[in-house]
């Protein structure tokens, strides 16, 4: 009989499967990273407990082409200043990828709020633009010149804190409680360039950045990287703590918490979409 590909795998397939993700190349991206100072009130608003505001109420986007062989990834970050235990980073509202390879594994391993979208990062001379869109907005626009070559910096570790959980089979809520997930991210530079010029939020009713205005830009920069991570298990974090803020994960506004859009009927029971 040919093989059933649905079928079980050996424990030498499993084995040989976890020992080549062990030893990935470094992967390398150019990207803008783009950090703000906001208003302070706004981060304060979407951070769910257990984490805090840190001292300063910073917002920080990036956007960046992936070298993955053979299968080019746009991938893109917003995050705001947090803390959680003493550790300070970021906390990151939403995740456009281009690929639902790169989606796949970061949602359901980390519990990043990762979604499709359209990552563009481009480069004519000194002339550099990078934007993150979906739905046909591009919500975060960077423009700018490209200026000075940096020093480089060395070799940094970054935390992101993530929600990892699963919606109620019932439609009710979440499964369990969450799991608070501290993603450490080794970070290496290659290269580092200076862009002068401005980020632009546009109003988005599924991706909301605009909500954390651009008050004063901190740093604004076009680099090459790599990084490699892990993630821990933190703290459990009760289901009532994150349900609030369980819409920052989705864009169909029927979900959980929030109500349907106005003038909108609900499908009928036993009809309707995903």
């Amino acid at each position: 009989m040919a093989r059933i590909r649905y079928g079980a795998r050996s424990e030498a397939e499993i084995r040989a499967a976890r020992s080549a993700s062990a030893k990935l190349p470094d992967i390398w991206s150019t990207g803008v990273v783009a950090v703000w100072e906001t208003d302070p009130d706004a981060v304060a608003a979407v951070l769910p407990p257990p984490l805090k505001p840190t001292g300063r109420p910073l917002v920080r986007a990036g956007i960046s082409k992936v070298d993955l062989p053979g299968y080019p990834l746009g991938a893109g970050s917003v995050a705001v200043a947090a803390a959680h235990g003493g550790v300070a980073g970021w906390y990151p509202l939403v995740m456009p990828m281009t690929h639902e390879r790169a989606l796949t594994g970061g949602r359901e391993v980390f519990g990043e709020p990762k979604k499709l979208g359209e990552v563009t990062v481009e480069r004519d001379g000194l002339v550099v633009r990078a934007a993150l869109a979906r739905h046909g907005i591009a919500f975060v626009e960077v423009r700018g010149a490209v200026g000075e070559v940096l020093p480089l910096p060395e070799p940094a570790r970054k935390t992101d804190f993530y929600f990892k959980f699963l919606p109620a089979v019932d439609g009710s809520g979440l499964e369990d409680d969450a799991a608070l997930v501290h993603c450490v991210r080794e970070e290496r530079v290659r290269k580092l360039e200076r862009v002068t010029g401005d980020v632009v939020l546009r109003e988005s009713m599924y991706d909301p950045v605009a909500d954390l205005p651009v008050l004063s830009l901190v740093e604004l920069t076009l680099g090459e990287k790599t990084t490699d991570q892990r993630g821990r298990v933190a703290e459990r974090v009760a289901a009532e703590a994150v349900l609030p803020y369980i819409h920052q994960r989705y864009d169909d506004p029927r979900q959980i918490l929030d109500g349907p859009p106005e003038g909108s009927e609900e499908p009928a029971a036993g009809k309707g979409g995903a």
